[in-house]
């Protein structure tokens, strides 16, 4: 009940909400104000001013407290108002492998004729905002907040707090904002995943072979060739030291004419997360050698592709398999 009670009480006076969808303006009533460290130094300076002017009825002490605290209520509009009326915006976000710094894009647009100063931002639950900007009258700035992955799947931006001290330092004013925006993290990839299967009939230890059609001759080594495609006997007559070239065997038609890779003909013995950053291995590796792919994951059937869309869609079934999709 005290934790209802308060999540309801701060919604009600920081007007904190779960989303936010599209650009926000930052109205007055969301930003609040308090004074800093130095503010209530500089307030106790003024007491024992006015005490002293009251006192020994010094007429310019009385001058010269109401001039500095004249010039403390200045800041404090000035502070606010250095927040007031921003409008904000969710720009855009790439997916990453689990265990990467996923990047929310944040755009700050200032329609009035002020200039605002040294506004920071950061997420609200770590503490103090960690980045800076300045966005002139009539224009835009752009602000990019990092946070860890640990796991596969959406990574929702967490709340974000603005802050600013500008211009004396004297009052601290902040405002929250709840962008809907969201990070895809893809399963990590195995570090040495066992060879491509066929046609995703692997064998009851995971590994297969890739299957070749006939043999059409020799030509040069090139990057990426399988050691196993290796011509040993032409390497082994003439030795790189004395002129000769590494060269592969040649085989028409390619590697392969169906490369499935299939989540339930895996070991199932298998964690599914492993199984899971394998058929990533294998969606990258049979991206890299330019080999046609078709991907079963129970729940998501796609079809024999090949290139970077084909390859984003595969990687996004494995990051959402078992969990909900929004």
């Amino acid at each position: 009940m005290f934790a209802a009670t308060r999540r309801w009480l701060q919604g009600w006076i920081f007007q904190l909400k779960e989303k936010e969808p599209g650009e926000v303006q930052l109205v007055m009533r969301r930003v609040f104000i308090l004074p800093t460290k130095a503010g209530i130094a500089f307030v106790g300076l003024l007491l024992i001013m006015l005490i002293g002017s009251v006192n020994y009825s010094l007429g310019l002490g009385f001058v010269l407290t109401f001039f500095t605290g004249s010039c403390a209520l200045v800041d404090m509009y000035l502070t606010a108002k250095n927040l007031a009326f921003l409008r904000l915006a969710p720009g855009r976000s790439q997916p990453v492998f689990a265990g990467a710094e996923a990047q929310f894009e944040l755009y700050l647009r200032n329609d009035t004729p002020r200039d605002r100063y040294a506004v920071w931002l950061g997420f609200q639950d770590e503490g103090e905002p960690r980045q800076a900007v300045d966005v002139a009258s009539g224009s835009s700035a752009t602000v990019i907040l990092s946070r860890p992955t640990r796991e596969r799947g959406w990574l929702t931006a967490p709340r974000v707090r603005l802050f600013s001290r500008f211009p004396l330092g004297l009052f601290g004013a902040w405002a929250y904002w709840q962008p809907d925006l969201r990070v895809l993290a893809y399963p990590l990839p195995e570090v040495a995943p066992p060879p491509l299967p066929t046609s995703g009939a692997a064998r009851e230890d995971g590994y297969g072979t890739v299957g070749l059609d006939n043999f059409s001759g020799i030509r040069n080594y090139q990057p990426g060739d399988p050691m196993r495609h290796l011509a040993w006997r032409q390497i082994a007559r003439l030795h790189p030291a004395d002129g000769g070239n590494l060269v592969s065997k040649h085989f028409e038609g390619g590697a392969v004419s169906d490369l499935l890779l299939d989540l339930n003909a895996l070991p199932p013995l298998l964690d599914i997360e492993l199984r899971l950053s394998r058929l990533a291995a294998w969606v990258l590796e049979a991206e890299r050698r330019a080999l046609p792919y078709a991907l079963d994951v129970g729940h998501r059937k796609i079809a024999l592709g090949l290139g970077e869309l084909h390859c984003a869609d595969c990687l996004r079934a494995l990051a959402l398999y078992g969990k909900e999709d929004p």
